[in-house]
């Protein structure tokens, strides 16, 4: 089954249960997967991590100006939206990863890191937050 069908399977059943919480937060989803569909874009799991991303910088931005009841609400959006991406990948999954793109790579420096991180990034296919794999990248990355 597709994600967006998916989607729209919970939004129907939320809205049974009478979840308005969660009604609301599936509908922007639904939203969002609808319109990058009609601009031709079919990676629904690359929608979906920019709306979980956006999630969770408003509740930092939300907890940072205390607001501790908006940051909780779009949390709880984040787990969501997370519920439907594949699981994370584990730091020694992600390491063996990161040493095999640096091989691959041919990577001798620092200077050398835009090479691999693209064999890296590549590999991680979206399992794993960008700032993560760069961080490896640079700690296994001589100089």
């Amino acid at each position: 089954m597709a994600i967006l069908d998916e989607v729209k399977a919970d939004l129907h059943g939320a809205m049974r249960a009478g979840e308005k919480d969660r009604v609301g937060a599936l509908r922007l989803v639904l939203s969002e997967l609808q319109k990058a569909a009609k601009e031709g874009s079919d990676d629904e799991l690359t929608v979906l991590r920019r709306e979980r991303k956006r999630r969770l910088e408003a509740a930092q931005a939300y907890r940072e100006a205390g607001l501790q009841d908006r940051a909780g609400a779009e949390e709880a959006e984040g787990e969501l939206i997370a519920g439907y991406l594949p699981p994370e990948l584990s730091e020694t999954e992600l390491k063996e990863i990161v040493e095999q793109a640096v091989r691959d790579s041919g990577a001798e420096s620092a200077k050398d890191m835009g090479r691999a991180m693209g064999k890296a990034m590549a590999a991680v296919d979206g399992r794993a937050d960008g700032k993560r794999v760069s961080a490896l990248v640079r700690g296994a990355l001589p100089g």
